[in-house]
């Protein structure tokens, strides 16, 4: 066999070796053609120009530290190195970084995040929970050691130290940040506060991204209790900041937004007691000037004035009743000697009236008294008390036969007409 003929394994071997050692830590960039991530992790695609295109892959590992995800017709930059695989004799591009041609990563996968996390409502007004205007209790997730929390311990000490505070301890870069995160929401959501806030003070893009990751919005836009997000300076936006119920530009803020300034109130308070009192003495005046009025006009129809002015005018009719029976007397006293000789005559007058009135009576009386009308011989026939015709009188009946001195009872024997 000739020195310059080799094997289908051999030759792939050596363009193996020549292609990884020539191509290392190289930067291609172009349009993504196709795309699959397996449900192993790893990440299969392709990337052409106008002219060809080459196969590449990204293992899991790689693929997990990626920001945001590759879809079909972004323009993109990889990193990494030619391989080949030699059973086949394929070479593709092993890829160990991606990046957004003339943009950010971190860019792109916030604005694919916010997409996202926009079409399945987690934006939306009507899922945004009031905070409530008095707060007795407040979570703080946030890193217990730092400058985040000092500054809002502060912030509450100045403005409202009474309330009670919760200080929930989190990472809040790196990693495992996000995961810490959205644990420490979904525990300060079982405390039963008035409020939750999640934040940490300023930093890069990547120490904030924590805040940008799905699973913190997933547990924010799950909190029962209202949630502030507080993360960074006024600047930074973070995807927390669109789905808590409320954004503050730096975690001071947030302290300044939700609790009322002490002295403010104060302030207030004493406003309202000086007008109230003001008020009050306005009213007590008022009150006086109408209780007054209500006095006077009480004496005016009061029973007992009433009471009095009718007994004065009972007096005075008394007063005036006695003249007038005064006057009346004399009057009468005046006339009394003449009234009774009048009275006199007129009885004597009467009597001699009546004393012939009784004679004339007693004459009649006397003529037709009937005990001085019967003659002799002569009687009355009654039965039952009536005057009857003997006539009428039949045999066996009773009767009474009675003249002026003498009444008889006798029976029907026998009768004869004359």
């Amino acid at each position: 066999m000739s020195q310059s003929m080799m094997s289908v394994s051999s030759l792939n071997t050596k363009i193996k070796s020549l292609l990884e050692a020539t191509f290392m830590h190289t930067m291609v960039e172009g349009e993504v053609a196709s795309v699959t991530y397996h449900t192993s992790g790893h990440l299969y695609f392709s990337i052409k120009d106008d002219k060809s295109s080459i196969k590449c892959v990204m293992w899991r590992s790689s693929v997990a530290k990626m920001k945001f995800r590759i879809e079909k017709g972004m323009h993109i930059v990889v990193e990494g190195s030619v391989s080949v695989y030699t059973p086949r004799g394929e070479y593709q591009f092993q890829t160990v970084r991606i990046e957004p041609y003339g943009q950010g990563a971190l860019a792109l996968a916030f604005e694919q995040l916010k997409k996202k996390l926009k079409e399945k409502g987690y934006f939306d007004a009507t899922h945004k929970k009031p905070i409530p205007k008095q707060i007795e209790k407040i979570a703080l997730v946030t890193a217990k050691e730092s400058a985040a929390l000092y500054d809002m311990l502060k912030i509450i000490e100045k403005r409202w130290a009474m309330v009670e505070v919760y200080i929930v301890d989190t990472l809040v870069q790196g990693e495992q940040a996000s995961e810490q995160i959205a644990n420490a929401l979904m525990y300060a959501d079982t405390l039963g506060v008035d409020v939750v806030v999640v934040g940490r003070g300023g930093g890069s893009a990547e120490d904030l991204w924590a805040f940008n990751e799905e699973r913190v919005a997933d547990a924010i836009y799950a909190m029962k209790t209202p949630t502030v997000s507080a993360v960074g300076h006024e600047v930074d936006v973070m995807i927390s900041d669109f789905v808590a119920d409320l954004r503050a530009p730096t975690p001071s803020a947030a302290i300044e937004m939700i609790l009322p300034d002490s002295n403010e109130i104060l302030y207030a308070l004493d406003g309202m007691a000086e007008r109230f009192t003001t008020l009050l003495h306005q009213q007590i005046k008022e009150k006086e000037v109408a209780l007054q009025y209500l006095e006077s006009r009480l004496l005016q129809i009061a029973p007992t004035r009433k009471l009095d002015f009718l007994q004065q005018q009972f007096k005075d009719v008394g007063v005036q009743l006695n003249q007038v029976m005064g006057y009346k007397v004399e009057q009468y006293a005046l006339q009394l000697p003449k009234l009774q000789t009048q009275l006199e005559q007129n009885l004597s007058f009467v009597l001699r009236e009546k004393e012939q009135v009784f004679e004339f009576i007693k004459e009649k009386f006397m003529l037709h008294n009937p005990k001085l009308k019967s003659k002799k011989g002569w009687a009355e026939v009654t039965q039952d008390g009536q005057k009857i015709e003997l006539e009428s009188l039949k045999v066996q009946e009773r009767f009474s036969i009675s003249d002026a001195k003498t009444k008889v009872e006798a029976v029907v024997v026998g009768t004869t007409a004359l």
